[in-house]
């Protein structure tokens, strides 16, 4: 990245909990392609990172992601946008095997809303709002936006916020299911990283095979769901982390979990 601008900074904690910011203020953190690159780049990086277990994505206090840098694709052509292969830097993101938490205050627009329904817990501030608008630029979602939402949310509300383009506030989003809760703006960033931090002190085997199966089986018919299910659960008895956990619930006591 050291011909780039440094838009999105990494820190890994002591708790095994690494928080990825967008820090683009002058733009709302409009993902260009310097943003999607040095995202793609980072997610790849803690993924395979032993001190990570867990991820908190968050943008401004102000401003989440505004969307999609306009400018960019104004007098693109489709072979253009074809060649860009953006899904490539997205898929970074989608498959990373670590659970990743949004902490969301302000706009999370277009492309910001898509980066956030790419994790899997949102934490939004009470001045969020979330939105599809790339139907008034006579566009239409192209990250993940239709589909992701229609499994978000169903398709009534999924329909009516792509296609109208309208603006969903926090309490609106967690009443439909969009995100997972909602605090006050300043407690936003502090309470993704309490979750993230729990989950971090778990089996990182465990989550991995929770996040895998649970993804994986929304897709599939509910038997191939229930079969991916148990395969993974037995898979876990082979583990250390099994043992360690069972063994300090008999012994009252906290475990100490290893990922092995």
């Amino acid at each position: 990245m050291s011909s780039q601008l440094h838009v999105v900074d990494l820190h890994i904690r002591e708790d095994a909990v690494a928080v990825v910011r967008i820090d683009r203020p002058q733009a709302k953190n409009a993902l260009n392609r310097e943003v999607r690159e040095q995202l793609a780049e980072v997610f790849r990086a803690v993924a395979i990172d032993d001190r990570v277990r867990t991820i908190v994505l968050t943008g401004g206090e102000q401003c989440f992601v505004a969307g999609a840098d306009i400018r960019e694709f104004a007098e693109a052509s489709p072979i253009e946008m074809y060649r860009r292969h953006t899904e490539y830097l997205w898929a970074a993101i989608g498959g990373c095997p670590k659970p990743i938490i949004a902490a969301v205050c302000g706009f999370a627009l277009g492309g910001g809303c898509e980066l956030a329904m790419h994790c899997d817990i949102i934490v939004a501030g009470q001045s969020a709002h979330f939105g599809q608008p790339e139907v008034k630029l006579g566009l239409m979602p192209g990250a993940g936006g239709t589909q992701r939402l229609i499994r978000a949310v169903g398709k009534f509300q999924a329909m009516r916020i792509a296609l109208t383009g309208c603006l969903v506030t926090a309490p609106e989003a967690l009443a439909m299911g969009m995100v997972s809760e909602v605090v006050d703006d300043n407690r936003t960033l502090p309470r993704a990283l309490e979750l993230a931090a729990e989950i971090a002190a778990l089996s990182p085997l465990a989550v991995a095979q929770i996040k895998e199966v649970m993804l994986l089986g929304a897709d599939l018919p509910l038997e191939s769901a229930l079969t991916l299910e148990r395969k993974a659960f037995q898979l876990l008895f082979d583990s250390k982390d099994q043992k360690e956990g069972v063994q300090a619930f008999l012994e009252k006591r906290k475990a100490v979990f290893s990922g092995e």
